[in-house]
């Protein structure tokens, strides 16, 4: 696995490497003591082309996240929200896929969001914080100040995701 850097502090991309055979394949997803954090629980979520989850994030017990696909395509999104950040309001995006092996350490303070590219996309997360449904909050996906192309038009968007707050509302 090699691990990259980017120009945001913590934000790591992890490329991996899927070995075929005539069974499948086979790929490491996570190895922590390259990651340098512990995770713990881990979760999954399946969805349909155009579903977009997020802008999401926790105030209280701020989770790191390891993101990966083991199957399907999806367009990972990530906005700095530390307040003392060289990058605070920016975001990173990237495509992470079945096929390319990339995955995604997303470091504490950072809202996250992500689209199905593919018919079926499966979504795994390892949190270093469990979930506190009491401190969730989310930007609207297609906040004007974010300036995010997702190169979506119509998202296929939850209750929750429809109503939630501007970047510039949000309380860090």
């Amino acid at each position: 696995m090699k691990i990259t850097r980017t120009k945001f502090k913590d934000l790591l991309l992890c490329n991996s490497k899927n070995f075929y055979d005539n069974r499948g394949y086979f790929r490491e997803l996570l190895i922590e003591k390259l990651i340098k954090k512990k995770f713990k629980f881990t979760v999954v979520s399946k969805s349909k082309k155009n579903v977009l989850r997020g802008l999401h994030m926790q105030r209280k017990f701020q989770q790191g996240k390891y993101i990966s696909v083991v199957k399907g395509k999806i367009l990972d999104v990530v906005v700095d929200c530390r307040k003392k950040s060289k990058t605070f309001g920016k975001h990173f995006k990237t495509i992470i896929s079945q096929k390319n092996s990339k995955s995604i350490y997303v470091p504490p303070g950072f809202i996250h969001g992500f689209v199905g590219l593919e018919n079926e996309n499966i979504v795994i997360y390892s949190c270093t914080e469990y979930r506190d449904k009491n401190s969730e909050i989310g930007v609207l996906w297609n906040d004007k100040d974010l300036k995010i192309d997702w190169n979506i038009k119509k998202p296929i968007l939850s209750p929750k995701d429809k109503i939630n707050l501007r970047f510039r509302d949000f309380k860090f």
